[in-house]
């Protein structure tokens, strides 16, 4: 669960930092990097780094039974979740977004159940809908009632992570959650590779005119969202299971809400600080509820 935590920490702040490298500064203050280089820009990055490690740890190939594993991870995780919600952080406020966010536990524990080896008790899914339920509560509240097209970009790019993290939690219990998101960026590097550079020089000017805030984000989301936090992440579900590890997500919309305000300066207003002890007492009820193994 600790390892899981420092995970969701580090993801915590992939929203904030997205919208800084998209946006270039607080509000529209300076030149920022287009989403579709940030998102994919970021996971070349971080593949570069992934080589790296491999390499430096002689990693063996994966088993052939991992690839299909391995390409849920790179859709989901790699590719998927950093496009949609790069575009929809041109719009959307990164608190507003964050919150949007917090079905994703709910969405890992489906997903681990329909890929099999996981079946969580009725209690635990009372607890995962019900800490869904505040999180969306908070979102509709936020936005006066009303979803907009951005947020339709969100809950698509939860599914593909959903479906990336209990793809990538299960194959780390045999290949290890180091070897497993290294791979799976590697596996994505190809077909980054041309598209990468083909947007590189189609914006060179905006990139070339780019703030050094825009840089920061897109240094944070490389190297800790797309690299570092998935050491953490895979490891602590490796250990404790898809699902119960899973439940720790809940608490990510807050401490995103909390690095928006601190990055973004974005407000914190006192709602907030109400649906988060709310949702961490359902995390809290949720981690003690039965969730067999398979």
């Amino acid at each position: 669960m600790l390892l899981g935590l420092i995970g969701v920490a580090i993801f915590s702040l992939t929203l904030p930092f997205t919208r800084l490298a998209v946006n270039g500064g607080m509000g529209t203050a300076g030149v920022g990097l287009s989403p579709m280089f940030v998102a994919l820009g970021r996971a070349l990055t971080a593949a570069i780094l992934a080589a790296g490690w491999l390499y430096w740890k002689r990693a063996p190939l994966p088993p052939r039974s991992a690839l299909p594993a391995l390409a849920m991870v790179a859709i989901g995780c790699v590719i998927g979740f950093p496009w949609l919600t790069s575009v929809a952080m041109r719009t959307l406020p990164a608190a507003h977004g964050a919150v949007l966010v917090g079905v994703l536990p709910l969405a890992t524990a489906m997903f681990a159940a329909l890929l099999g080896g996981e079946k969580p008790s009725k209690g635990f899914w009372i607890m995962a809908i019900l800490g869904s339920v505040l999180v969306i509560g908070f979102a509709l509240r936020q936005s006066g009632g009303a979803l907009h097209a951005a947020d339709v970009a969100i809950f698509l790019a939860v599914l593909l992570a959903a479906m990336g993290y209990a793809a990538g939690g299960r194959l780390s219990q045999t290949l290890g959650g180091q070897q497993t998101i290294c791979w799976a960026l590697i596996l994505a590097a190809p077909p980054l590779l041309p598209v990468v550079g083909w947007l590189a020089w189609q914006d060179s000017a905006q990139l070339a005119h780019a703030s050094a805030a825009a840089w920061t984000g897109f240094a944070y989301v490389s190297v800790f969202s797309m690299f570092i936090g998935f050491f953490f992440w895979y490891r602590g579900m490796a250990l404790g299971g898809v699902a119960r590890v899973g439940q720790v997500q809940l608490v990510q919309p807050f401490l995103s809400v909390l690095g928006a305000t601190v990055v973004l300066g974005e407000t914190l207003e006192w709602p907030t600080l109400v649906f988060a002890i709310a949702v961490i007492a359902t995390v809290a009820t949720g981690r003690k509820m039965q969730v067999k193994r398979g």
